[in-house]
């Protein structure tokens, strides 16, 4: 399981974007930590990945951010 898991750092390269974006989606919700090791993030990297194209779909259909989070949000209540 391990080899699966990602830092912030390489899910940022894997997602070109920034690591400020990866910790802010990180922060609002939007990903999901797997494990923490001190101050260390891991991510589940096949997920996380899923999930950003999910985000990225929704952005250019118009969706702001705080209403994919509120999406999001259920999917993981249910």
């Amino acid at each position: 399981m391990l080899e699966r898991l990602v830092t912030t750092k390489e899910l940022a390269e894997i997602l070109k974007v920034s690591v400020a974006t990866v910790n802010y989606y990180t922060n609002i919700g939007l990903f999901k930590i797997c494990v923490r090791k001190g101050n260390m993030r891991l991510y589940d990297k096949k997920g996380t990945v899923r999930g950003f194209e999910n985000i990225k779909h929704l952005r250019n259909e118009g969706y702001s951010l705080k209403l994919i989070c509120k999406r999001v949000d259920k999917e993981y209540s249910v």
